[in-house]
């Protein structure tokens, strides 16, 4: 009786378990059919046709690829900025204003000279790197520049930047805006962290166009003499990364956000992208901009003595020498320190305190960056002999004035002759007359009219142009030259200015143009 009970409820659990497994299958099937005919109702649904019978494209929801180079590109492009130059150049004789209606006139009537200045426009690329307006860039981009102006991303402002120093030797300059806010800046790395393969992305204003930027590789290190012995000093990092005309004074910037490097050059047949560019180090980038906001200029340490660099890959002539290696000396400065020391031209120096000097750049670079009136202990090979000397460092530019770059040998930013920049003269009715002012449908009898104007000053940026009459000055009515005097007197730096003006357009009929702008503020350095 027992074993058939055990039986009975045995086959009973067996039954029930089967019954649950066929339930949850049923479920589990309705379930899967009930998600296909919704999804096929709503594909059906979601499908619309054209009049031709053509399905309509449908835009997807966006896909997240990699997304580092764009997360790089938000911390540092804020920080970029575009840099536009003005330089004043000497105008060949006789040229005459050919697109300016009134150009014989002028030149009759006011004297205008047949020689003069024009304006020679460049664009290039900065990096701020302090938030109160300081922008490395090249020296390049600003070199004889009257105006220097800056425009920072996101922002239409023209900024007018003063220069706070220059260094040729490196290729490199400050300076600064003041553009009465905090700026972004970017976050300068270690270059000799850099390794031959890395990806890099190059940031800059490529032929002008703002924002640009480009993904590559460093296909090398340590590229030097790219620019002739002169410059000496110039160790590139090089990169495939797309750098054009523009890109100058741009950042190159490794994937850890960091900039490594100042985009400064290109080689290139073409005059442009053939996928070799330079970068200067940025640890050379940050020597350079603490010595030239510091000072204004960059000090370097010298011995004196001069050499050529491929002589230490001859072996044939390390042999003859009596050395393994090392740097020939071609010429010792009189009465410099190695003079004074005892070396003399066909040393072979092999040791710099302590390192082996192979390359130029390892007898250069501890004499340079040693501070001046502090000794370096130098080791020589003469005559198959061993030799040592402790020479002291002195300034480079005193022993060889020639080769000195000082900022202050830069040309002065423009001082604008008056508050715009432009030369003014009284309107008669005479000049009216023979101007034919007083026929062009408006009365043009007072107010003052523009002569000239100089070239990258602040009435160039207004958009003034020779024969505008100036009617008003901040709504202030013009019609003397004691009326325009006044008004202008009364105009501060940073102040904004509005100025009306009467001026002979198509047709010969009196246009009402207003021009705009603030008022910059002097620049010096």
């Amino acid at each position: 009786m027992g074993v058939e009970f055990r039986q009975i409820m045995n086959w009973a659990w067996r039954r029930k378990v089967l019954v649950s497994l066929l339930v949850v299958l049923t479920l589990g099937v309705g379930i899967i059919i009930g998600t296909l005919i919704s999804g096929h109702a709503l594909a059906t649904r979601d499908e619309t046709f054209s009049p031709t019978g053509a399905a309509l494209l449908a835009i997807p929801d966006p896909v997240a690829l990699s997304s580092s180079f764009a997360s790089i590109t938000k911390r540092v492009e804020p920080a970029v900025v575009n840099i536009s130059t003005t330089q004043v150049l000497e105008k060949p004789k006789g040229r005459r204003f050919n697109s300016d209606p009134f150009g014989d006139f002028f030149n009759r009537f006011f004297n205008s000279p047949d020689e003069g200045d024009n304006a020679d426009r460049s664009l290039g690329s900065g990096l701020i790197v302090d938030k109160r307006g300081f922008i490395l860039t090249n020296d390049h981009v600003i070199d004889g520049a009257t105006k220097i102006q800056v425009q920072v991303n996101g922002d239409p402002t023209l900024y007018t930047a003063k220069l706070i120093g220059a260094d040729s030797d490196t290729d490199l300059a400050v300076i600064k805006i003041d553009p009465g806010h905090e700026l972004p800046t970017a976050k300068l790395g270690n270059s000799d962290g850099v390794q031959v393969g890395d990806w890099v992305l190059a940031f800059g204003s490529p032929f002008g166009l703002n924002s640009t930027v480009t993904a590559g590789i460093v296909s090398a290190k340590d590229r030097e003499n790219l620019g002739g012995p002169e410059h000496q000093f110039q160790h590139f990092i090089q990169t495939d990364a797309a750098i054009n005309p523009g890109n100058s004074g741009g950042p190159l910037v490794n994937l850890a956000g960091q900039v490594i490097g100042v985009d400064t050059a290109i080689y290139t047949g073409s005059r442009g992208f053939e996928g070799v560019g330079f970068a200067l180090p940025s640890n050379t980038a940050i020597n350079v901009y603490n010595q030239l906001v510091t000072r204004g200029k960059v000090v370097r340490g010298s011995i004196g003595v001069t050499f050529q660099a491929q002589n230490s890959a001859n072996p044939i002539l390390m042999k003859e020498l009596g050395a393994p290696y090392g740097i020939v000396l071609e010429d010792v400065a009189p009465g410099s320190p190695a003079d004074k020391a005892g070396l003399k031209p066909g040393d072979v120096i092999t040791r710099v305190n302590g390192r082996a000097v192979h390359t130029g750049t390892d007898l250069v670079d501890p004499i340079a960056q040693t501070p001046i009136g502090q000794s370096v202990r130098v080791n020589y090979i003469r005559n198959e002999h061993a030799g040592e000397a402790s020479v002291v460092v002195a300034d480079r530019s005193k022993i060889f004035p020639q080769l000195a770059q000082n900022s202050n040998d830069k040309p002065a930013q423009d001082e604008e002759s008056g508050k715009f920049g432009i030369h003014v003269e009284q309107l008669t009715p005479d000049i009216s007359s023979k101007l034919g002012l007083s026929k062009a449908g408006a009365s043009v009898s007072n107010g003052v009219i523009v002569t000239d104007i100089e070239p990258a000053s602040f009435g160039e940026d207004l958009g003034f142009a020779r024969g505008d009459v100036i009617t008003e000055v901040n709504h202030h009515p013009i019609r003397t030259m004691a009326d325009y005097h006044l008004a202008t007197a009364q105009l501060k730096p940073g102040q904004d200015v509005l100025i009306k003006v009467a001026r002979l357009s198509t047709g010969n009929r009196m246009a009402t143009v207003y021009l705009a702008g603030e008022i910059p503020s002097p620049t010096v350095h």
